[in-house]
């Protein structure tokens, strides 16, 4: 793989779009996908004393992070809903979206299942400062995958 091939599949990650319940929430400042991983179970073997097994266990919790401007959105009801302890489970769809391409084809998907609000953290006020209001929400994540479109992998 020459260097320029590898300069080509590098993608930047300011071109994204973020769907939930089917629904484009596409102003979003930042998306921190979740850290998906395992826990291990480590069997160590009588009479073998030179390693010990390590078998894959749970899958570990997995968070999703949110970044917007304050504003009246459903995104905000969602999780006004949650605080009044009605938590309803929707399903999040990030896409990052190919930066050469015009018509803004994903190149990489990821779904996340049954996920739900789980923290606000709202924004810093400061009268002295004339940046945007935003505020970040967080989510309890179930199951995620991953796709990569064919045209990526092309």
């Amino acid at each position: 793989m020459t260097l320029e091939t590898m300069r080509q599949e590098v993608n930047p990650g300011f071109r994204f779009v973020v769907d939930i319940a089917g629904i484009a929430h596409g102003v979003f400042t930042e998306c921190t996908l979740p850290t998906v991983d395992w826990d291990v179970e480590e069997v160590k073997e009588g009479g073998l004393n030179t390693y010990v097994h390590q078998l894959p266990g749970r899958r570990k919790a997995a968070r999703i992070t949110l970044k917007n401007g304050v504003g009246t959105n459903a995104l905000m009801d969602w999780y006004i809903d949650a605080m009044n302890e009605s938590f309803t489970r929707h399903k999040i769809t990030i896409k990052l979206l190919n930066a050469k391409d015009k018509l803004s084809k994903p190149i990489m998907t990821w779904d996340i299942e049954a996920a739900y609000p789980i923290k606000w953290t709202g924004p810093q006020l400061n009268a002295g400062d004339n940046s945007i209001a935003i505020q970040t929400l967080e989510f309890a994540c179930g199951k995620v995958t991953m796709t990569r479109s064919r045209a990526a992998t092309s």
